[in-house]
C-alpha cells in the first residue's frame, strides 16, 4: 500500500464528520453524530443483580424461527432428536422470512434446463463465485420442501405463523420465544451450548445442547426502507467469537427503496406484504448488484428503475471514473426483473393495476441503501465444511443466510431460490445434527464459565455512565451506509471508514450502556453491527478486484489470476481479526 492512500486513524478522525455523512445515492440520512460526544449518566429502570439464571437442556438447539428454523428443528425431530427452538421474534413472524414470496421449485420432469445447464448458467451468472455443491441441493430438494410446505398451507395465507405452527404443534416441538442469545459456548473443542436473557423478563437461560444449528439470518446496519431492524449478524459474530471462520462479507445487497416514503419498508413493497407466496420456475438472472449504485455515483440520484434500455453510463469509460459493473452478455437486460404472474382475480386485481411491480424499490424513482450491511443471500455466514453446513467448530451447523454457503455466489441468480433455499439447507442441517448427536456424550458449561458470561451480558446495565446503543449506531449507518463507502468503493474512503470502526469498537461499543432489558438488547446487537462493518471493510479491502456485488474504483476488472477465491474470516489466538483465501473448488482447510 503506498503513502498516498493511506490514511491515519488520528487523522481521519479530525476531519469533519459531515462529509462522510452523506446518505448512499440520495441524501436521505442526517448528518453523523459528532465522535466527541460526552458520555451520559446511565438511570437504569431494572436491577442487574435482579436476574435470575434457568438452565435448559436438549439434543439439538435451533436458533432461529424463520424458515431454515423451521426445517431444522421438524427435520431434526424427525431423526430422533429432542429439539428445542428459541428465537428473538415470533415464529414465522420475524427477519426475512415473512416478506418471502416466491419460492423456488424445480420440476425434475418439466424444468426447462436439465441440472448440468443450470449449474453452467448459475456459475456463468455469478462468474464463477457460487458453491456447486450447494447449488445442486436446490434442484434436488426443492420440490419435497415445496410439497411439504403446501401440505401445512404456507401457500394460503400472507402470514405463515399458522402454517409454521402446525408442524411444530403435530411434533411437540418446544418454542422459546423473545430470547436475545448474546453467547456460544465451546468446551474440549465443541460447542456444548448457548445463552441469552429473555425480553420480558429478568432471566437468563443458559441452553445446553449436544449440536447446535444456527438459523438467525443475515442482518444489515438498520437502515431505512426494508425489514432488517431485528437482524444484526448476531448468529455470525457469537460464532466468531468462539472461533468460527466467517465468509462473504465483501459482497452486497443491492435492494433499492423508492425515493418517495423511502423509509416505509410497508410502502416499499407495493402491497407484497398481503400476497400469498407462490412458487418460481427455472428462470436465471444476474440481479441486485450493485450496478444501480455506480450510475448514481457517476451522475447523480435519484435514479429511475422503470422500464427502459440500461443506463449508459454504465460499463462506459470517463475521463476520470472506470467502466462500471461487468454483468455477463447472456444476463444483460432492459427493466426491472421479471415477476411471478399477478393473481388476475378478486378485489386485489381491480386495485392492483396501477401499482408498481417487482422487488421493493423498482417502478419509479429509487435510492440505495435499504438493505446496507446485507450480502447477497446465501453468500455471507458461516463457512461450510461439508454438504451439510457443519462449521469449523465441530457441533455447530448453519443453515439459510446464516450459512456462507455461496448458494448462488456473490450475485443473486434464481428469483426464489432464497427461501427454497433456506428450506433445503435447514433440514439438511437438522437431519445432520441430530444423527451427529446420537453419539455425543453431553459435556457440561462450566460454572465459572457461565459466571464470565452473565456478567459479559449485563454489563450495559450496570455501567453507570457511557453511550446509547442508539447514537453508536448512527455513527456506525452514517460511517458504512454512503453510497461511496459501502457500495462503490476504493483503498482510501476503506480506510478512513475503518479508522472510525475501529475507534466504536475498541473504545464507544465497551462504554455501551442499557437502561433496561430493550436496551440491553440494542447494546449487543450495535456490538454484532460494529464487528460485522469491521469485517465488510477489510474484506472488501482485501479483495483487489471487482466481481458480481463487489466493486472498487481503483480496481474495476475482475481479477481470476488472482481472486479465483472467496474470503474467510477467524479470529486467532489473540483476539485479532485475520482474513484468508479459500479457492472456489476447494473446501476450507481448518485444524
Amino acid at each position: 500500500m503506498s503513502d498516498s492512500t493511506t490514511i491515519s486513524r488520528r487523522m481521519f478522525l479530525g476531519m469533519a464528520g459531515s462529509a462522510i455523512g452523506a446518505t448512499a445515492i440520495a441524501g436521505n440520512l442526517p448528518s453523523m453524530p459528532p465522535m466527541d460526544q460526552p458520555p451520559t449518566r446511565n438511570q437504569p429502570s431494572i436491577d442487574a443483580d435482579s436476574f435470575k439464571e434457568e438452565t435448559v437442556e436438549a439434543d439439538v438447539l435451533v436458533i432461529g424461527s424463520g424458515i431454515a428454523g423451521l426445517f431444522a428443528a421438524v427435520k431434526a425431530h424427525d431423526a430422533g432428536a429432542k429439539v428445542l427452538m428459541v428465537s428473538k421474534g415470533r415464529l414465522g413472524s420475524s427477519g426475512l422470512t415473512p416478506f418471502g414470496k416466491g419460492v423456488f421449485c424445480y420440476d425434475k420432469q418439466n424444468a426447462s434446463m436439465t441440472p448440468d445447464e443450470f449449474l453452467a448458467k448459475v456459475a456463468d451468472s455469478s462468474i464463477g463465485t457460487n458453491n456447486p455443491v450447494f447449488t445442486r441441493q436446490l434442484l434436488d430438494h426443492s420440490a419435497d420442501r415445496v410439497a411439504e410446505l403446501r401440505e401445512w398451507g404456507f401457500f394460503d395465507s400472507a402470514l405463515c405463523f399458522e402454517s409454521f405452527s402446525k408442524p411444530m404443534r403435530e411434533r411437540d416441538i418446544p418454542i422459546m420465544e423473545r430470547i436475545m442469545m448474546t453467547h456460544l459456548h465451546k468446551e474440549q473443542g465443541r460447542v456444548v451450548g448457548a445463552s441469552g436473557f429473555s425480553l420480558d423478563h429478568n432471566t437468563v437461560f443458559n441452553f445446553s445442547a449436544k449440536t447446535v444449528i444456527l438459523c438467525t439470518g443475515s442482518g444489515g446496519f438498520k437502515a431505512s426502507g426494508f425489514p432488517l431492524c431485528d437482524l444484526t449478524h448476531d448468529g455470525t459474530i457469537m460464532a466468531y467469537n468462539i472461533g468460527a471462520k466467517v465468509t462473504g462479507k465483501e459482497w452486497n445487497d443491492g435492494h433499492p427503496a423508492a425515493a418517495k416514503n423511502s423509509g416505509s419498508c410497508y410502502d416499499n413493497w407495493h402491497g407484497q406484504i398481503e400476497e400469498r407466496p407462490s412458487t418460481t420456475s427455472t428462470q436465471i438472472n444476474h440481479h441486485l448488484g450493485v450496478d444501480m449504485n455506480y450510475t448514481a455515483y457517476v451522475s447523480g440520484g435519484p435514479v429511475s428503475m422503470g422500464p427502459g434500455p440500461k443506463s449508459d453510463t454504465i460499463e462506459e469509460t470517463t475521463a476520470d471514473v472506470p467502466a462500471g459493473p461487468y454483468v455477463p452478455e447472456a444476463f444483460r437486460q432492459s427493466g426491472p426483473p421479471p415477476q411471478p404472474p399477478a393473481e388476475s382475480s378478486g378485489l386485489r386485481a381491480l386495485f392492483a393495476k396501477d401499482k408498481p411491480h417487482g422487488p421493493p424499490g423498482m417502478g419509479s424513482e429509487s435510492v440505495g441503501g435499504s438493505t446496507a450491511g446485507m450480502a447477497i443471500h446465501k453468500s455471507e455466514g458461516l463457512v461450510p465444511i461439508d454438504e451439510t453446513g457443519l462449521s469449523s467448530i465441530p457441533g455447530l451447523w448453519a443453515s439459510g443466510d446464516a450459512l456462507g454457503s455461496y448458494m448462488s455466489g456473490g450475485i443473486y441468480t434464481q428469483i426464489g431460490s432464497s427461501m427454497a433455499g433456506s428450506a433445503v439447507q435447514g433440514a439438511l442441517a437438522g437431519e445432520a445434527a441430530a444423527k451427529a448427536s446420537r453419539s455425543i456424550t453431553p459435556i457440561p458449561i462450566p460454572a465459572e464459565k457461565l459466571a464470565q458470561t452473565k456478567a459479559e451480558m449485563l454489563a450495559p446495565l450496570k455501567r453507570e455512565s457511557g453511550y446509547s446503543p442508539a447514537w453508536a449506531t448512527q455513527v456506525l449507518q452514517s460511517v458504512m451506509i454512503p453510497n461511496f463507502v459501502l457500495y462503490i468503493k476504493k483503498e482510501r474512503m476503506l480506510q478512513a471508514a475503518l479508522a472510525y470502526i475501529e475507534e466504536l469498537k475498541e473504545h464507544h461499543g465497551p462504554m455501551l450502556m442499557a437502561s433496561d432489558r430493550h436496551h440491553l438488547r440494542l447494546a449487543h446487537e450495535t456490538m454484532n453491527m460494529i464487528h460485522t462493518a469491521e469485517m465488510k471493510l477489510k474484506a472488501s479491502m482485501m479483495r483487489t478486484e471487482s466481481r458480481c456485488s463487489h466493486y472498487r474504483l481503483d480496481y474495476p476488472d475482475i481479477d481470476n489470476e488472482n481472486w479465483q477465491a472467496w474470503i474467510n474470516i477467524y479470529k486467532d489466538e489473540k483476539g485479532e481479526m485475520q482474513l484468508e483465501k479459500q479457492h472456489f473448488n476447494q473446501w476450507p482447510k481448518f485444524a
